[in-house]
């Protein structure tokens, strides 16, 4: 009895620490070293947590001509009843030459060691072993920071501060920054706050800032300097921190990054960016007709936002512009009969200041006066701006698309804004995107001019219209093949913005041999003013084999925005289902057709069963699209808080510059991987999408066995999938390997479904999930 209560207590002690959730990070770990136990304990000790938490962790990057220096500062706690003991270690990034390295803790220095590749391997091996924690094997490939602290006080605090510098290389004009931010996947206690801030100097002018990885802020203090942050509260960092910049001179810089797996279709993304500075002679003059909604509903503060932010575009045109005004409630209204120059501006203000809300809502007509007042001879921009549904004239969604679509000019970019959710999405986004532009939606608790403006200060200074893009090869007569770009249609260019472009690619001749690396040309051609213009750039490389991994999500993302939103406009047919099906389980994209990604009931890793899920989705998508669109769109309803949330959803993944991030902790990204976890008899297995079961009989591989690290040897990448947990199943190069901690190891080669029980005479020591699986073993102890 007193064994069982002993039992219990350890039990109960063990379910606390467990309940804790240590995070393991990859941007700085303490693994917790406790001192000898006893030889003859009265009870089981209870199992040290796997590494601190993390309170907080601040990094501050300066980079001058290539040359990095990296400022690291985080606090550890120790959430335990015990001083500690801990070893520190911190992975470097992939491929740094660390030409200066000082280590802080608490104010002093500490002698710590620089690992390279083989040294830091073993050591992360040892752990592995050790521990029977994975999570360091993503970092298998890279040397490592190596130091002892000590002590680390019970329910105490240490904070660590690291500085190092790097050269960074530069590929294709393109600088690029790692940083390893990602801390322990499995965690669910966040950290209090992470930051990434990264000044940047250059002797050329800094045109391309990009991050694949975060979404991040940026500030510039002239053309040669620019500051970078990313930042987030409460949140467990789950990849490294990438950020890519480039230079350039007077004409548009564009970069070129490729991936691609061998034997398949690669993908490329394209940057270009025309400067921050840009000569007014070279900005392409327009005209820019405001349509505003005095309706009614706009009385009040939506109506005096309105008006602010109809006068900060009159006050951003450029010296050339033109303008109108149109207003509309239930008649129309505009400022003048023609378009007016830029020196107006002041008197126009005058006209918006004196503006009132009364009436119903004639969208139809508000139009036909906006189109009325364009010269088919410049570029038109057209911003409309409403808070409701159509109540007068033609109320017919259907309708009023055609009715714009005849009308309008040629070349119109149309910009929608919806203040609310009382506006119809279907129409405005049909109308935007019908015509070059796109919708924002401000939510209740915006700030109409904020959300105009900010637009509006985008797309405010063209540099290049019309916009299209070719390829060609140096020495090979035919051109790369490329496929499904997007976005599509590519947009204008604007001056201090820059241009995102993911693609697929297919090389002439790669089927007569091993695929090579190819050098390309790229030419850039659209329309400025009344010219035609282009630009070639010359030393583009598309890969063979390898690249950047985060590309093949990065395009997949783009492409299921961009499907959803076919769907949701102009109504669900089944081949766009199939594709986004397709997408969505091999890149571990959740969207709302495959939330059954997460759900076990659903077959998803098998074509039978994405064919019958895609079968089902027919059947509550409606496969055209409703008379009367207002009443309820293609793909869902088209007014309503429900309908803006969807609309801003996928026109961010239709324009996503950064890879979407998985909604469920059921579903992990690793590169260009994808692992959805499932439950079987013998525990969770975390699986491969694009493992068949019918096709495919893994070789099984019991963890930490010899077998296992002989495969991690001889293919290191495999570290961060194998990171994901203890048992994975993972295809590689056409074979299926599944990873096991129980069970015998198949011979080499040979494969099994099953594994064999352990029969030796006492029970292996366990490895904790749960409550139940503990006092199982226990149990088992006790009775022999």
């Amino acid at each position: 009895m007193k064994t069982l209560r002993a039992a219990i207590v350890m039990l109960v002690f063990i379910a606390l620490c467990l309940g804790q959730a240590f995070p393991v990070g990859a941007d700085g770990v303490i693994i917790p070293i406790l001192p000898p136990q006893p030889p003859h304990p009265p009870h089981p000790p209870a199992p040290p947590p796997r590494a601190l938490a993390i309170k907080y962790h601040h990094v501050t990057v300066t980079i001058e001509e290539q040359v990095a220096t990296t400022h690291v500062d985080q606090v550890f706690l120790n959430e335990s009843p015990y001083d500690m003991e801990g070893e520190y270690l911190f992975p470097l990034p992939e491929g740094a030459t660390i030409s200066r390295f000082a280590m802080w803790v608490d104010g002093r220095p500490v002698e710590a060691q620089v690992l390279d590749r083989d040294e830091a391997r073993r050591v992360y091996e040892e752990i592995v072993r050790e521990r029977r924690d994975p999570a360091l094997l993503e970092y298998v490939d890279r040397g490592a920071f190596r130091a002892r602290i000590y002590p680390i006080p019970a329910w105490g605090e240490k904070r660590v501060e690291i500085e190092y510098s790097e050269v960074l290389p530069a590929d294709a004009g393109l600088v690029r920054y790692v940083y390893p931010l990602s801390t322990e996947k499995f965690s669910s206690r966040p950290l209090d706050e992470v930051s990434v801030t990264v000044q940047i100097t250059a002797s050329e002018e800094i045109r391309t800032l990009y991050s694949p990885s975060h979404p991040i802020s940026e500030q510039r203090d002239g053309d040669r300097h620019a500051e970078v942050a990313y930042r987030e509260t409460r949140v467990v960092p789950s990849k490294d921190f990438v950020l890519y910049y480039g230079t350039g001179d007077d004409e548009p810089t564009a970069n070129l990054i490729t991936y691609r797996d061998a034997g398949e279709d690669g993908f490329f993304l394209l940057l270009v960016a025309p400067g921050l500075q840009t000569e007014a002679e070279e900005v392409v003059p327009r005209d820019v007709i405001l349509v505003l909604d005095t309706s009614g509903s706009m009385r009040g503060d939506k109506l005096d936002q309105a008006k602010a932010a109809a006068r900060y575009v009159l006050d951003s045109l450029n010296v050339d512009d033109r303008f109108g005004i149109v207003t509309f409630a239930t008649a129309t209204r505009a400022y003048a009969r023609d378009l007016a120059p830029r020196d107006e501006a002041r008197q126009a203000a005058t006209f918006i200041n004196g503006l009132s809300a009364v009436g119903g809502t004639n969208i139809g007509r508000a139009f036909e006066e906006a189109f009325a007042l364009a010269d088919p001879s410049r570029q038109q921009v057209i911003l409309f701006l409403t808070d409701g549904l159509p109540t007068e004239g033609e109320v017919r969604t259907s309708a009023l698309i055609e009715q714009i679509a005849e009308d309008a000019p040629e070349d119109v970019r149309i910009f929608c804004f919806g203040v609310g959710y009382d506006v119809n999405t279907i129409l405005l986004d049909v109308v935007a995107q019908d015509h070059n532009g796109t919708s924002a939606y401000v939510l209740h608790d915006e700030d109409i001019e904020r959300v105009v403006s900010s637009l509006y200060e985008k797309i405010s200074r063209p540099v290049l219209t019309d916009v299209a893009l070719e390829f060609g090869l140096y020495a090979v007569q035919a051109d790369p093949i490329i496929e499904e770009v997007y976005p599509h249609p590519l947009p204008d260019l604007f001056a201090g913005g820059q241009l995102v472009v993911v693609g697929r690619y297919r090389m002439p001749g790669d089927a007569d041999g091993a695929p090579v690396d190819r050098e390309a040309i790229v030419t850039l051609r659209g329309r400025a003013d009344d010219r035609e213009e282009s630009y070639r750039y010359t030393g583009m490389t598309f890969v063979g084999e390898g690249g950047a991994d985060f590309l093949p999500r990065l395009w997949a993302t783009r492409k299921i925005g961009y499907l959803l939103t076919q769907i949701r406009l102009h109504g669900a047919q089944r081949e766009l289902v199939d594709e986004i099906v397709e997408l969505s389980v091999r890149y571990g994209i959740v969207t709302p057709y495959t939330s059954f990604l997460i759900d076990e009931t659903e077959d998803a890793l098998s074509s039978e069963g994405r064919n019958a899920i895609a079968g089902r989705q027919m059947t509550v998508v409606p496969s055209a699209p409703s008379a009367d669109l207002g009443r309820g769109g293609a793909g869902g309803p088209a007014v309503g808080e429900a309908a803006v949330q969807s609309s801003i959803a996928q026109e961010a993944m239709r324009k996503a510059d950064a890879v979407a991030e998985p909604e469920s902790e059921r579903v992990r990204a690793v590169g260009a991987k994808a692992f959805v976890q499932r439950t079987s008899a013998s525990g969770d297995v975390w699986v491969d999408t694009t493992f068949d079961e019918a096709r495919m009989t893994p070789e099984r591989v019991v963890f930490a066995s010899e077998r296992y690290f002989e495969l991690m040897r001889a293919n290191p990448e495999w570290g961060r999938y194998l990171a994901i947990g203890e048992r994975v199943i993972l295809v590689w190069e056409g074979r299926a390997y599944e990873f096991g901690d129980t069970g015998e190891e198949a011979p080499r080669g040979a494969t099994t479904t099953t594994a064999a029980p352990n029969s030796a005479a006492t029970p292996a020591a366990p490895v904790v999930r749960d409550a139940k699986g503990l006092l199982d073993w226990w149990r088992d102890v006790v009775g022999r």
